[in-house]
């Protein structure tokens, strides 16, 4: 199963076991992009997307088109606070 992260670029602490142990972790320069990378993750063949809270505020679709998927899980990481 092919699994990706995806966080802004200016976020510095999410996601940093995986970026360290070189899995797939995608910064976004525009936020505003977060939908158009989920799109092109599924077509990659990507099954699991772990999305950063910050970044999942700008998706339209992973609660209206992604949630009843069966080919896509999309996990949107909680804060650590």
């Amino acid at each position: 199963m092919k699994v990706s992260w995806i966080k802004y670029e200016k976020d510095k602490d999410s996601f940093r076991i995986p970026e360290t142990l070189g899995f797939d972790v995608f910064k976004l320069k525009d936020p505003e992009e977060t939908d158009t990378k989920i799109k092109e993750l599924i077509k990659q063949d990507y099954k699991m997307v772990v999305v950063s809270n910050e970044i999942a505020g700008f998706s339209e679709d992973i609660i209206t088109k992604y949630n009843h998927d069966k080919n896509i899980n999309i996990i949107i990481a909680s804060r650590k606070e």
